[in-house]
């Protein structure tokens, strides 16, 4: 069995794309404008479960933006190492979806949001494979930038 990939720039920015391109999607399929109206009134749990997993699937893609711009960030020298570790973490939390409410969704919908958790799942595994590996020790060039920085800001 070959090593997983580390992190790279590369990895990050196709990633990046496809967070964009899922994040659109997911606007256009939960854009509630219009949406809730169509459904049946005597659809009520339809239309719970049309804002409840809309607002999960779509805090679900702004967390994995947050964590790729944060890894686009340290890739730039915008963040230390010490900083995307501290700062840049994904919650498990995320992934988690109501399967009673999404057999609810229309089929394309609820094919959508499966989509974005195995999306949100495959960042957390790479997230959690790049802390396994434990903080680097920092080039001379990082160092020399760490002290400087504290002393401007002493």
């Amino acid at each position: 069995m070959s090593e997983p990939a580390t992190i790279n720039p590369r990895i990050i920015e196709a990633l990046y794309c496809e967070a964009l391109v899922l994040s659109d999607e997911v606007r256009n399929a939960f854009t509630l404008s219009g949406r809730l109206d169509r459904i049946e009134r005597d659809e009520d749990m339809a239309r719970v479960a049309l804002s409840s997993e809309g607002l999960r699937t779509t805090t679900r893609m702004m967390h994995a933006i947050a964590w790729l711009l944060n890894h686009r960030a340290y890739f730039t020298g915008e963040i230390n190492e010490l900083q995307l570790r501290r700062h840049g973490r994904l919650s498990p939390d995320m992934r988690r979806s109501d399967p009673q409410q999404t057999a609810l969704l229309t089929p394309s919908t609820a094919l959508l949001v499966t989509a974005t958790r195995r999306f949100y799942e495959r960042l957390l595994r790479l997230d959690q494979a790049w802390r396994l590996t434990g903080p680097q020790p920092l080039s001379a060039i990082e160092t020399l930038r760490e002290r400087i920085e504290g002393r401007v800001a002493s």
